[in-house]
């Protein structure tokens, strides 16, 4: 067993043993080299920090295992030894982990928005730090944040579908109960004077609805006109006209539409169904009369053999667009 000393106690398997870990060694003795002449061209900086170490601890392996060392003390050794170069390589990534979070809250730092001593939120700006930090805590704890709403904040402008809900609910409340109130206005008793025109007239009064149409209410004028009048009696409804400040109003309109719409004709209103004149004594003729006269009934077959005599030829078919006068009744 030359080449080992005298006084070597061992088996040939440690020899082999021994060659084996000595060519182990003589190679990373080469990669030392290479990763020296490496940070020498021009990486001086982690490379060569880590040769050195290497080199140190292997010259220390070196030490310890100069002379004769039985099987059992050098596998120890260099135990002993990997273990520590082991240990130093986890301090080595642990202190560059430390670096680079470090070197991140720098740079978060640097990002932060420096405030104005002028303005009045400076000091939250100043403490934004310490929040932030507070707020990273809390959140690797106990996860994000949840955010809730600020009730000071005005919203009002913003959609809300709540309160839209709570609007549209409201609106269809009043529009029922506008259209209950007008169905009432609808039922309520209407009493009409008219007059029967047949080249003179015959004045009569009826009562009607105020949601009745002129249609109806020329039906229940033919009903009450009938036993005197034969040409009444034997004619149709859609053969009588109501004629109403000297217009024809057609059977399709109400007597409700034209109270609601303050109807005027080319005479007086329209929304005024009894007969009463007025006393006063008015110079200005912007101003109408607070008079009403009483509507006419007529048959058609008369209107049209007596249109181009008066008053026939006064009349005109009713239009709601059109406006006659720019007056006014007294009281509105």
């Amino acid at each position: 067993m030359s080449g080992f000393g005298d006084g070597y106690v061992g088996t040939a398997q440690d020899a082999v043993k021994i060659r084996r870990l000595e060519k182990q060694r003589e190679a990373e003795r080469r990669k030392i080299e290479e990763l020296k002449n490496k940070s020498a061209d021009g990486q001086p900086g982690l490379l060569q920090f880590g040769s050195s170490t290497s080199e140190i601890l292997e010259t220390a392996f070196k030490k310890e295992t100069v002379g004769l060392v039985t099987r059992e003390q050098y596998v120890e050794k260099r135990v002993n030894i990997r273990t520590k170069i082991e240990e130093e390589e986890k301090e080595k990534l642990q202190k560059l982990q430390q670096e680079e979070e470090e070197l991140q809250m720098q740079k978060r730092k640097k990002r932060r928005v420096k405030g104005d001593p002028r303005l009045s939120f400076y000091d939250d700006i100043e403490n934004g730090s310490d929040e932030d930090d507070f707020e990273n805590q809390t959140q690797k704890i106990n996860g994000p944040i949840k955010l809730g709403k600020d009730p000071t904040v005005e919203t009002s402008f913003l959609p809300d579908r709540e309160r839209e809900a709570e609007e549209q609910a409201e609106r269809e409340r009043l529009k029922k109960q506008w259209s209950r109130e007008q169905e009432l206005i609808k039922n309520e008793p209407l009493s009409i004077t008219y007059s029967y025109w047949d080249g003179t007239g015959h004045r009569r009064a009826i009562q009607v609805r105020k949601g009745d149409t002129i249609g109806e209410f020329l039906r229940a004028v033919q009903q009450q006109l009938a036993p005197e009048f034969r040409e009444v009696r034997t004619t149709s409804v859609e053969n009588l006209l109501y004629v109403k400040e000297d217009l024809i109003i057609p059977h399709q309109h109400s007597f409700y539409e034209l109270i609601i719409n303050k109807a005027r004709g080319k005479s007086g209103p329209l929304f005024h169904f009894d007969v009463h004149e007025d006393v006063r004594t008015i110079a200005d003729a912007t101003k109408e009369k607070d008079e009403s006269h009483a509507g006419k009934v007529v048959e058609r077959h008369w209107y049209e053999k007596n249109k181009h005599i008066f008053p026939a030829s006064r009349w005109e078919i009713y239009d709601p667009t059109k406006k006659w006068e720019r007056y006014t009744i007294h009281g509105d």
